[in-house]
């Protein structure tokens, strides 16, 4: 049984979630107290419970402690079974999340899945579902990794009602290193709307398209059903990773301040020469280390980049190092002898 303390690190959910994944395809149990004691509502929310929910119905695991507002958890794991899971959140928390939860672990059950998440699909505290299809999934492909991911329905912050579905075959993953990201290809900015006035899309591809030069862009203008929600993506396409950046409209807040927050982002990014940008860094940890071994240079060195390598070695015979470069930072997953 490994003990985790759910406060180390930057102390919200990653943890948990980096432990339940562990956990499945290790098949080894854990109990982590204090969980996410360092939020202004620590415990157990509904995405959580959900990810709790998959990970103990894919791996037949007996679970204690899986309640709302619940800061300690007891999870022990058996054997992972491929199949066909459904589940719902039943508010706006994070599809993705919950998805990149189980998704790798399903990489190592005995047949192939599909897996379907219905709550937030664009939710300003986690990768939009976007990132996860056009960023992270093309890298798990290069590793190895058999899987789909499509977008069924938008759901943003604060009502939900999105659906992701995922198709998973067991696979074999290889080390991956990305210490460059390559010639540039191209870029493009999409100013998705729901129920909210087309003028704002409209005016946050013009900020864009002053900040760079050449960039493709596009209005996605979904169903009213599908809203309120606004969101505006910059994907920008390397030889060796493509990258995508995010901003969420909200109440109060124009289309250009929204527009100008993601520019700043995406300039940060590509000024510092680093193959990856903060949240996909924190999503190569762990797939790496399921590799065996892998390298990539990112940009910033987040509490959750160290939060997530941190569990990872609790679980899994690797070591990991993080060494300033020119570009920003190194990191380096290895076996450990």
């Amino acid at each position: 049984m490994i003990e985790l303390d759910g406060a180390q690190g930057e102390g919200g959910g990653q943890v948990l979630r980096s432990a339940l994944t562990l956990a499945m395809i290790t098949g080894t149990p854990f109990r982590i107290e204090r969980i996410r004691a360092g939020r202004k509502k620590p415990g157990l929310l509904r995405q959580h419970l959900t990810a709790i929910e998959a990970a103990a119905a894919i791996s037949h695991a007996r679970v204690e402690g899986a309640a709302p507002g619940s800061q300690t958890l007891t999870f022990a794991p058996q054997t992972i079974r491929g199949g066909d899971y459904r589940f719902a959140i039943g508010t706006a928390g994070s599809c993705t999340l919950v998805l990149q939860t189980v998704l790798p672990a399903l990489w190592f059950a005995d047949a192939p899945s599909t897996l379907t998440v219905s709550g937030g699909t664009q939710n300003p505290a986690a990768p939009p579902a976007d990132f996860l299809i056009r960023a992270w999934l093309p890298l798990m492909r290069r590793m190895g990794a058999t899987a789909e991911i499509e977008l069924l329905r938008h759901g943003f912050y604060p009502a939900g009602g999105g659906e992701v579905r995922a198709s998973v075959a067991p696979s074999q993953l290889a080390p991956l290193e990305l210490d460059t990201r390559g010639d540039f290809h191209t870029m493009r900015a999409e100013a998705i709307v729901a129920a909210v006035p087309s003028n704002v899309a409209r005016r946050e591809l013009e900020v864009v398209a002053r900040a760079f030069s050449g960039v493709d862009t596009q209005i996605r203008d979904l169903p009213q059903r599908e809203g309120p929600g606004n969101a505006l993506l910059i994907e920008v396409a390397h030889q060796q990773v493509t990258e995508m950046f995010t901003g969420f409209g909200a109440r109060g807040v124009s289309a250009e301040t929204v527009a100008n927050r993601v520019v700043q982002s995406m300039r940060g990014y590509l000024a510092s020469g680093a193959a990856v940008g903060e949240h996909l860094a924190d999503q190569l940890a762990l797939p790496l280390a399921l590799a065996g071994s892998g390298r990539f240079t990112t940009c910033t060195q987040s509490s959750h980049l160290a939060t997530n390598l941190a569990v990872i070695e609790r679980f899994l015979p690797v070591r990991s190092r993080v060494d300033a470069v020119a570009d920003g930072w190194s990191v380096s997953i290895e076996a450990r002898e």
